[in-house]
């Protein structure tokens, strides 16, 4: 005789249906909200998760912004509690460090593509801005990540000499510079400008090339070489 129906044998009839399809086409087929769903689903066992994963998006905007958003944030949510945030995070880590691991393996190759990928998901989404500076070798392999900043939305204490004490005590050859805009507009600003013509002029007769300063945002990207800046 047939089990009767009941709402828990829908939701896992519904969670391995998405499961199955998330195996074999990968996230390429799936809805934002179905990816967040598959990420709910352990951490909210028997709850129907398809709202709360709609209700994500609505107030946070996208799939990487629900992710990259502070956990106190999160938690304004209803039924978004330590489980739910220990999910966002562990994707949210993985993404950076994957990014950053093929980053070190490939930089030397000179790939551009590489570091702002590994840039834009380090800090593209931040509330906060931050910044951070890449420590390269003769070769521009990576030496040292390290953020040397952190503020608040419109603006993050920048030290020059700090910046270039810490270039020569890592034996630095090369530095790249990299905040973000958390309004998602990456456009320099006047200061932005100014503090890296400080840097530039600091560092060169060290023997410390500043080879960019990278501004990511939601919205984009802005390099300062290439807008002939440095």
């Amino acid at each position: 005789m047939d089990q009767p129906l009941t709402r828990d044998s829908l939701n896992a009839g519904h969670r391995e249906r998405l499961r199955e399809r998330f195996l074999k086409g990968g996230a390429a087929g799936l809805h934002d909200y179905e990816l967040l769903e598959l990420l709910l689903f352990r951490a909210i066992p028997r709850r129907d998760v398809k709202p709360i994963a709609k209700m994500l998006l609505q107030r946070f905007g996208s799939f990487a912004e629900v992710v990259s958003a502070r956990p106190e944030r999160l938690k304004e949510m209803d039924y978004v509690g330590d489980a739910v945030v220990t999910e966002l995070k562990i994707v949210e880590a993985a993404a950076v460090l994957l990014a950053k691991q093929s980053m070190t393996k490939r930089l030397e190759l000179g790939s551009f593509a590489q570091v702002l990928d590994y840039c834009r998901g380090a800090m593209a989404y931040r509330e906060t801005e931050e910044f951070r500076v890449l420590f390269l070798d003769k070769k521009n392999g990576l030496i040292a990540d390290e953020v040397m900043g952190q503020g608040t939305v419109d603006h993050t204490p920048v030290y020059p000499r700090e910046v270039v004490r810490r270039a020569l005590a890592l034996n630095a050859c090369a530095m790249i510079l990299v905040h973000n805009h958390p309004s998602g507009d990456p456009t320099p600003s006047t200061a932005d400008v100014t503090m890296t013509e400080t840097i530039a002029s600091l560092a060169r007769p060290l023997g410390v090339r500043l080879h960019d300063h990278l501004i990511v945002g939601r919205n984009g990207h802005a390099s300062m070489r290439a807008m002939k800046l440095i």
